[in-house]
């Protein structure tokens, strides 16, 4: 087996909180999707805070070891770290409303995300934006780059999220919750992206969710979040996880 794209052991306090997240660990391999099971409030999103080291917007403070690709995050320097995010790792957030201005077009939101962290102009990398929406099942055309998030429905908006994550192909995806904001229908639609970017790009995917259905859908591997540890993933079977994860 080669070496984990990620691994993590993984401790966050938080103010009157010590421990919440208590010594979780775990690995993903390059190109695996694994997925983070747990309760309602059992500390799911927080590890994919601490990952990128945004805990600390919440309060948090993380201590322990998050290494990707190699590199140690919890030691790297701020500047080194706004590098990675969203070029090497992308965060997918359960609520497209969340991520997207509501105040900006989409095509700018693109150019923007696209603009962060590439000096290659725009309008030579619009064309391959626009095949990455092509293949996210959206239009692709000045019609729909002129909309704004309010004018497409919310499983379109949380396409264009995912268009938004994979600009710049990424190695990681941290999808945190990203199908509970939608029905039945679109939840399928982008269950359905999401393993068709894995392994097409062979893209990993650290995918967070408290539906057992849809992990054992999408994910390679799995392992339920429970008083703030990882349980061993290769311990338990389907129902094993979906009784822990109560």
């Amino acid at each position: 087996m080669s070496e984990p794209l990620l691994s993590v052991r993984l401790w966050v306090d938080y103010p009157g909180k010590p421990n919440a997240i208590d010594g979780a660990a775990f690995e993903i391999q390059p190109g695996e999707i694994f997925g983070l099971a747990g309760a309602s409030g059992s500390g799911k999103s927080t590890i994919g805070l601490a990952i990128l080291r945004l805990v600390h917007l919440r309060g948090g403070r993380p201590r322990g070891e998050v290494r990707f690709d190699g590199r140690d995050m919890l030691s790297m320097r701020e500047r080194d770290l706004r590098r990675l995010r969203g070029s090497q790792i992308s965060l997918v957030l359960q609520s497209p409303a969340a991520a997207l201005n509501p105040v900006l077009r989409l095509g700018s939101q693109l150019r923007e995300a696209w603009q962060i962290h590439s000096p290659v102009p725009w309008r030579e990398a619009r064309r391959g934006a626009e095949a990455l929406l092509h293949q996210m099942g959206l239009p692709a055309g000045e019609e729909f780059l002129r909309r704004y998030p309010g004018q497409i429905s919310v499983g379109q908006a949380q396409r264009v999220v995912i268009a938004m994550a994979m600009l710049h192909r990424p190695k990681l995806i941290i999808a945190d919750e990203p199908t509970s904001a939608l029905d039945l229908d679109a939840r399928g639609g982008i269950l359905d992206l999401l393993a068709a970017l894995n392994t097409e790009r062979h893209t990993a995917i650290l995918y967070i969710s408290h539906d057992l259905d849809s992990m054992r859908r999408l994910c390679h591997r799995m392992a339920v979040l429970q008083s703030g540890r990882i349980q061993e993933p290769a311990r338990y079977n389907s129902s094993e996880c979906r009784t822990l994860a109560r």
